[in-house]
């Protein structure tokens, strides 16, 4: 079967020939924080250090923002709601509050009212790389299906998913398999209705319901349902659960001390404030919040000895909540998680960061019209599964590259380039390399100097699965 679906021609259109100039959002490194801009890079490549792991990010092609401008322009009505709140409060609102309204307030939120993807948008992902991607993906959930048994109905949950294009690419790819697509009931976790037009038109459905948000995807003849939180995606069924770059966008909590304020004001957390010139501005609490008294009691994932080595902790409590309902399903219903994103496998000091066209800028600066994301603590998504529930087991992380190429992505290019011509050709050989760059697999050979910017190692796979169905490929 894993060769079948290796080697069968394309059914998507390949990639346009060249690679544009973009870049993920991994490729952006973390700045410090209290400045109300990024600290320009010293030179063409930054080192960020952490407890036991070391990253480099080369940063050579990247814009780098001028400093905060503090001149007076028309105020949004998502940037007049955000000081109403401060105002209503009498006090600063945590960076946490301040990213969820930036991006998911329904009225002005980044994401709620247009499409942020690709070259026209804000950011490139990996599925809009190479249809390889969600093929590869489309691999390793048949695999799991295999492993559970093959039962007669899955619900298949993709938590954020974008324009649909992975989705389209893993019904297209396991299309053939028809005991695995007519098992199939697609959930997708969405809650801009911009996004889920595109859904909808990239997976070519055509309506049945639409008060139940319910439609027929015509690639694969599967029902489709639209949900605006996983909550709301009926349980008692086994299930697949795909979060790919979901998690970086979920709210963190940010705390800061000083070697000098530890034993006598602990963790202070950074919020975000409105000052006297009307301007946004990164405060410190003058005492540790309840959220840096809970949450960093919570943070046991990580060792005393870790966290006395930092200045700066991230914490995403929304994380940790989703992790805990995935875990259960899972646990109750069978099935798995896969979760893929750009993080680190150790406590996160400080990465929050903001692109607007493929751009660094400012976080304060005009919000709403900039995605803001985080790095993924990796260690916190095991803990919190474990925690949820002991029916579960947790493998990972690796990294991108090793999660495609043990999947099979070199045979999958080298198939696809049997029935290419030179531009196609050229176009597959740059997106492959794109998202296995600086790969630690014995992969197919080709030029390393075509990725602008490779996906391979700052990307990293994890999965949540029912203990009862073993170790999932290819985490064995």
């Amino acid at each position: 079967m894993l060769r079948k679906l290796l080697t069968q021609p394309s059914s998507r259109r390949l990639l346009s020939s060249g690679i544009p100039p973009l870049f993920s959002k991994s490729s952006l490194s973390p700045f410090s924080s209290l400045s109300s801009s990024p600290e320009p890079p010293s030179s063409e490549s930054t080192t960020v250090e952490h407890p036991g792991t070391t990253i480099s990010v080369d940063r050579s092609s990247l814009y780098t923002p001028p400093e905060h401008s503090h001149e007076s322009t028309p105020e949004t009505e998502l940037v007049k709601h955000l000081k109403n709140i401060i105002k209503f409060r009498d006090g600063p609102i945590s960076v946490a509050e301040y990213m969820e309204e930036v991006l998911t307030n329904p009225k002005a939120g980044f994401y709620m009212n247009r499409d942020v993807f690709g070259a026209q948008g804000d950011f490139i992902t990996s599925p809009e790389v190479s249809q390889m991607f969600g093929e590869m993906i489309g691999v390793w959930t048949v695999c799991l299906w295999e492993q559970m048994g093959r039962p007669e109905r899955v619900n298949l949950v993709e938590l954020g998913p974008g324009r649909g294009t992975l989705m389209a690419d893993l019904l297209r790819g396991t299309s053939k398999f028809k005991n695995f697509t007519e098992s199939l009931h697609i959930h997708l976790v969405e809650c801009s209705p911009a996004l889920q037009k595109l859904q909808h038109q990239n997976l070519k459905c055509t309506d049945e319901s639409s008060l139940e948000k319910k439609a027929i995807s015509s690639l694969a003849g599967t029902p489709v349902h639209w949900h605006a939180t996983l909550e709301e995606v009926p349980s008692g069924v086994p299930t697949i659960i795909i979060a790919h770059e979901f998690y970086d966008a979920l709210p963190v909590h940010q705390f800061q001390t000083q070697s000098l304020q530890k034993s006598s004001r602990g963790w202070c957390e950074k919020m975000v404030d409105v000052g006297e010139d009307s301007q946004f501005r990164f405060v410190l609490s003058p005492q540790p919040t309840p959220a840096a008294l809970y949450l960093m009691k919570r943070c046991t994932w990580a060792t005393p000895e870790e966290r006395e080595k930092l200045e700066h902790v991230e914490i995403s409590p929304k994380s940790m909540d989703l992790t805990q309902e995935m875990a259960k399903r899972i646990g109750s219903d069978g099935g798995g998680a896969l979760i893929i994103d750009y993080g680190m496998n150790a406590i996160i000091s400080d990465s929050l960061q903001a692109i607007r066209k493929h751009k660094f800028v400012n976080i304060l600066d005009d919000p709403g019209s900039a995605d803001l994301s985080a790095y993924v603590d990796f260690p916190s998504i095991k803990h919190s599964a474990e925690e949820a529930s002991e029916n579960v087991s947790v493998h990972g992380p690796m990294t991108q590259s090793q999660f495609l190429g043990s999947l099979g992505i070199n045979f999958r290019v080298d198939a696809l380039l049997q029935n290419c011509n030179d531009e196609q050709a050229e176009s597959l050989r740059a997106g492959y390399w794109q998202l296995v760059g600086d790969g630690e697999a014995p992969f197919w050979e080709g030029p390393h100097e075509q990725t602008p910017i490779g996906m391979g190692t700052r990307y990293l796979a994890m999965t949540i699965v029912n203990k009862n169905q073993g170790i999932p490929a290819p985490f064995q």
